[in-house]
């Protein structure tokens, strides 16, 4: 029996402290079950190297590589420069702190102690877009399938089955033209003409129907639309410039996938 894969989104939470790890798994435990610890910045950053993170919490101060430090470094990363981070810091601290935060790449900072409430729903927003992120990844993939499908059989400029069938019935039709023009002859007596209106004569080449779409690729496409649609829908909805950016990207694809359905006269 085999198990499908889990793919609930990962949270990263980075803290010195053991009770303040505790305290943040407590409070997002219930948003998902994979929740990592990380004692330290360096601690941080191997994490991150081995696994996706939808969303990563630090402390700023820290002994060591502090917060600010650890931010920078994982925006500096290609793997991980594009993954949320929320700073974290006591509530005597510089008032600086927080455009110190925004600086290196920090997408919020919160001061504790922070409302369990405010938190949850902060990163909430973070893992919603995450598997947002992973839905539209699916779909421009399943769209990439139809789309190299519909070019493989043949290739550009292949004739398709009905054009070969048609093109080897011609050489016969035209070898046969000139030897009619050049020797009539009447029909025998008791015989007539084929009228316009009979059936064609057996062994005559019959006229090329057009390929017609297959119903399964055009019922694909429609779905294929239909959610790209939705999840725009959801992006647009929300705030921040991210997600209207990716509302475009998914809008273009919508485009691509009408044209497709367009093209194969679904």
């Amino acid at each position: 029996m085999t198990t499908a894969p889990d793919t609930s989104p990962s949270i990263l939470i980075v803290d010195d402290m053991e009770e303040n790890l505790v305290a943040l798994e407590a409070v997002l435990g219930s948003l998902t079950p994979k929740v990592v610890r990380a004692r330290s910045g360096e601690e941080a950053l191997k994490a991150m190297l081995r696994e996706e993170f939808a969303v990563v919490l630090i402390d700023v101060l820290m002994p060591g590589m502090n917060g600010f430090e650890t931010a920078a470094n994982i925006k500096g990363l290609d793997q991980t420069k594009d993954v949320p981070v929320i700073l974290l810091t006591g509530a005597s601290v510089d008032p600086n702190y927080a455009y110190r935060g925004y600086t290196v790449g920090a997408a919020d900072f919160l001061i504790k102690p922070f409302d369990p409430w405010l938190l949850r729903t902060k990163v909430n927003v973070f893992l919603d877009l995450f598997r947002k992120n992973r839905q539209l990844a699916a779909q421009a993939e399943q769209l990439k399938r139809l789309l190299t499908s519909e070019e493989a059989p043949g290739g550009e400029g292949a004739p398709g089955p009905a054009a070969a069938s048609t093109g080897a019935a011609a050489p016969t039709v035209a070898a046969s033209t000139p030897a009619a023009e050049e020797s009539p002859e009447p029909p025998a007596s008791g015989t007539t003409a084929p009228h316009p209106d009979l059936p064609p004569t057996p062994g005559a080449p019959e006229p090329a129907e057009p390929p017609q779409p297959a119903a399964g690729d055009a019922s694909r496409l429609a779905e294929v639309a239909g959610q790209l649609a939705e999840v725009e829908l959801l992006l647009r909805d929300a705030e921040g410039p991210d997600k209207s950016r990716l509302a475009d990207r998914i809008a273009d694809l919508e485009q691509a996938v009408g044209r497709l359905m367009v093209s194969r006269g679904t």
